[in-house]
């Protein structure tokens, strides 16, 4: 059985912050606790009376300079698109012509600013594989002052895997990287406490943080949500939006029985016979959008009183020590979630947001939907579904072939305009001027590649 000192030997000699080797210490504890998060149906109720957006803000509101200048926006951008085939930082991918998401994300930053007067703070959560390409993109910007590591940079933690045998730090001298793996998204907290961000955001004032995915494009700073979460004074509050069929399987929002406080309850911390619970989507009707508002000077208090740590429940994923060699070491990978700290901020709540706060890019299909004609680049930087679609953006079924972000290259754009559903099932390109109405499918069973022709396609199924 180890003891914690490996680990803290391991982390101070890589440079790891205190914070965020404190974190680590608490989740690595509860993994030799054997604790397994699991949250009772019993123990819990479903979130009621979470407002509507459109309950707490008003149509078309004006910024509050004076807000705006107590703000700053985080974007998480540690991931790397390798389930579309990238290898570098997924918000490096283009979406409208050669605009980036990151070119997306700081051209809404500067509209801000231009248009308010208020110099609205910006911060990239980069992990140690997508720091180097995202600086080197933002130098684009350093005239705009959104460049550099000093000034828009928060870096992801990295922690040490465990040998699931001895429960020591995992060594891999084939490749000793690979015993390092990011902490998840939940390292937010530690990260900004042990870089110094988070006193040096508070030094200059900065009290509220929208915090939200690189890759979700529909998570823009809103000025009527700014003002009811600073009018409020809740902690931290979550941005939730109602659970499909599609979202069965993903975590959801509740309250604890005992003290009302609202948590997040995801699959694996949900014993088998409550999955029927888990899985009812009218029960528990609420899921986590993963965009969050977080009040600093009580995260400050927070940290302070619980010894730099918040409490955050942990994730245990059972891996290899080279996810591409099943039979190298198994280990464990320790991760902790942003949003499951609504348990931690007491007097916590969640505003419920329509479906188009909520479309991050996951897949080529949700790629291939964002670069059609169905969205438009607005004027104050943000890339928005078309008015005339009222709030529906076009579903997308794209076959295997196009798993990966080189496959759509050649595959031509149709029109969406007016699309419901766009299936696509073989190697198909679409010519000039192909226009989608309905539900259209295409399938081409043969193996060989086959145009769709130009004309317009309406509620029907060609077969190539």
């Amino acid at each position: 059985m180890s003891d914690f000192t490996l680990f803290r030997e391991k982390m101070t000699a890589a440079n790891v912050s205190e914070a965020a080797i404190r974190a680590f210490e608490n989740n690595y504890q509860a993994l030799l606790r054997k604790e397994s998060g699991m949250i009772a149906e019993d123990d819990i109720k479903p979130a009621e009376g979470v407002p509507e957006l459109d309950s707490v803000t008003k149509d078309g509101e004006a910024f509050d300079p004076a807000l705006l200048a107590q703000t700053v926006v985080i974007k998480l951008n540690g991931g790397l698109g390798t389930s579309m085939g990238l290898q570098k930082a997924k918000s490096l991918l283009p979406v409208k012509g050669d605009t980036t998401f990151l070119d997306i994300i700081a051209n809404q930053v500067l509209h801000l600013r231009e248009t308010t007067g208020a110099k609205v703070r910006f911060l990239l959560m980069d992990s140690f594989s997508t720091s180097e390409d995202t600086m080197e993109h933002m130098e684009a910007y350093a005239d705009q002052d959104l460049s550099g590591a000093e000034n828009i940079e928060l870096m992801q933690n990295q922690v040490p895997k465990i040998d699931a045998e001895t429960l020591e730090p995992v060594e891999w001298p084939k490749n000793p990287s690979m015993e390092w793996c990011p902490p998840g998204h939940g390292d937010l907290y530690a990260a900004l406490a042990g870089s110094g961000w988070l006193d040096k955001l508070l030094a200059d004032g900065v009290k509220y943080a929208f915090v939200s995915n690189s890759d979700n494009l529909g998570a823009v700073l809103d000025a009527g949500l700014l003002r009811y979460f600073a009018e409020s004074d809740q902690p931290f509050l979550m941005e939730a939006t109602r659970r499909t069929g599609a979202d069965k399987k993903g975590g959801h929002l509740a309250v604890r029985k005992a003290d009302d406080q609202m948590l997040l309850r995801e699959v694996a911390q949900t014993a088998e016979e409550d999955l029927g619970d888990f899985q009812n989507i009218d029960r528990h009707q609420f899921f986590n959008t993963n965009s969050l508002w977080i009040r600093l000077d009580i995260l400050k208090e927070l940290l302070d009183q619980a010894n730099g740590v918040l409490p955050l429940p942990m994730i245990q994923n059972k891996k290899t020590v080279d996810p591409r060699d099943k039979t190298s070491t198994p280990v464990y990978q320790l991760e902790i979630a942003m949003g499951a700290a609504i348990e931690s901020f007491p007097g916590s709540g969640a505003v419920c947001v329509p479906r188009s706060r909520f479309a991050p890019v996951k897949t080529t299909s949700d790629l291939f939907a964002l670069r059609s004609d169905a969205y438009e680049q607005t004027p104050d930087g943000r890339i928005a579904l078309l008015a005339s679609r009222q709030g529906k953006p076009p579903v997308i079924d794209l076959s295997d072939e196009y798993k990966m972000v080189d496959s759509l290259e050649g595959l031509g754009m149709p029109s969406l305009i007016q699309a419901e559903k766009l299936t696509v099932s073989g190697p198909v390109r679409f010519a000039d001027g192909v226009t989608i109405i309905g539900k259209v499918e295409f399938i081409n069973d043969t193996g060989e590649t086959k145009w769709v022709a130009g004309g317009t396609y309406k509620d029907e199924k060609v077969e190539l």
